[in-house]
C-alpha cells in the first residue's frame, strides 16, 4: 500500500473503485524536488498558497511576484520572498516552524501545474516551504491566458478589503462567470492545494452563502475530496483575470456522490475581497477541450 494518500483519499479511492489506479498514479508524487520542477517554479508570477488561520478556517491566498519570487532552494526546499500579503486573512497563519501548507503553481500560458505539500515557517525574505509532497498534475481542465503585465501602481481601490458573511451581487457574477478557481483542504496530517476548471457557469450558485460544482474525472488521486472526506473545512479562491480583484471564501464542504457522478457541495461562514488584489492582468482565456459541456438549463 503506497503512503502517499491520507485515509480520506483512500476512503473516495475504494468507493469509487479506482485504488489501483490510484496506486499507479502515486509513484509520482515524490518528496524532492527535480530540476525541471524547480525550473517550472522560478518561471512563474504567482503561486496559491493554502493553509488555516490562527482561527482555524481554511483560506486559499495568492502569492504574486516577479518570476523568481518563488524558487527552490535545495531539492528540499522552496522560498517566496514577500510571504503572504498583510491584506490576506493568512497574515498571520505562518508564524512558526512547522506550519501546514499546500501549494499549487499553475501556469496559464502553458497549461502546466505543479502542487508541493508541506510546512512552512517565516525568513527573512517571506517564507520558506519544506517540501513532503510534490507531484505533476495533467492540464485537463486548465484555460490557457496570456500574461498582459502586472499592473505597476495599485488602483485607487487595490486592498480595500471588504469581509461578508454572504455573497454580494457582484461576488455572485464573480462566481458565475468563473473558469478556473482554486481550493485549499485540510486534513489532522496536512493541508492541500488544488485547481478546478470548467467553462463559464460550471460553479453553481446555489444561493448566497452555498456553490456547487461538479468533480470531473481526473487523476484518480483524490486528495481534495479525500480531505473533505475526514475534514471538511476548504478554502476557495476566484480571481477576475482582467482586473486582479481575489475572492476568498472560507467554509465548509462535502462530496455528493450520484448515479450521474459526483459534485461537491460548499457553504461559506466567510467571504474576503480585495479589489486589486493581485497585480497580474490576464488575456480573455482559450477554454480547455477537455471541459465537458454544460447542462441545458446552466448554458
Amino acid at each position: 500500500m503506497t503512503t502517499a494518500y491520507r485515509a480520506g483519499s483512500l476512503a473516495v479511492q475504494d468507493r469509487v473503485g479506482v485504488r489501483d489506479l490510484a496506486e499507479h498514479v502515486g509513484r509520482s508524487i515524490g518528496p524532492g524536488i527535480r530540476p525541471v520542477a524547480a525550473a517550472f517554479l522560478e518561471q512563474q508570477p504567482m503561486l496559491v498558497l493554502g493553509a488555516a488561520d490562527p482561527a482555524g478556517r481554511v483560506w486559499a491566498g495568492l502569492l504574486t511576484g516577479r518570476p523568481g519570487f518563488a524558487r527552490a532552494v535545495g531539492p528540499h526546499a522552496v522560498s517566496v520572498a514577500g510571504g503572504i500579503p498583510a491584506r490576506d486573512p493568512l497574515a498571520g497563519a505562518v508564524t512558526a516552524d512547522g506550519t501546514p501548507v499546500g501549494t499549487i503553481a499553475l501556469d496559464p500560458r502553458t497549461r502546466r501545474r505543479m502542487r508541493l505539500n508541506g510546512t512552512a515557517r517565516p525568513s527573512a525574505r517571506g517564507i520558506v516551504i519544506a517540501a513532503e509532497q510534490v507531484f505533476s498534475n495533467c492540464p485537463k481542465y486548465l484555460q490557457k491566458r496570456e500574461l498582459h503585465g502586472f499592473a505597476e501602481e495599485p488602483g485607487p481601490r487595490a486592498g480595500a478589503v471588504r469581509y461578508g458573511t454572504a455573497l454580494t451581487t457582484g461576488q455572485r457574477r464573480l462566481v458565475r462567470t468563473a473558469d478556473t478557481f482554486f481550493i485549499a483542504t485540510a486534513a489532522a496530517d496536512g493541508v492541500d492545494a488544488s485547481h478546478r476548471g470548467g467553462n463559464p457557469g460550471f460553479v453553481e450558485l446555489v444561493s448566497p452563502t452555498e456553490l456547487s460544482w461538479p468533480d470531473y474525472p481526473g487523476n484518480a488521486m483524490f486528495l481534495t475530496l479525500g480531505n473533505l472526506e475526514s475534514d471538511g473545512r476548504a478554502g476557495l479562491l476566484f480571481l477576475d483575470w482582467r482586473t486582479g480583484t481575489t475572492l476568498q471564501l472560507s467554509g465548509f464542504a462535502h462530496t455528493e456522490f450520484g448515479p450521474e457522478g459526483r459534485a461537491v457541495r460548499f457553504r461559506l461562514d466567510t467571504v474576503v475581497e480585495t479589489p486589486g488584489g493581485s497585480p497580474l492582468r490576464w488575456s480573455a482565456p482559450e477554454y480547455s477541450p477537455a471541459n465537458p459541456p454544460l447542462p441545458k438549463g446552466r448554458r
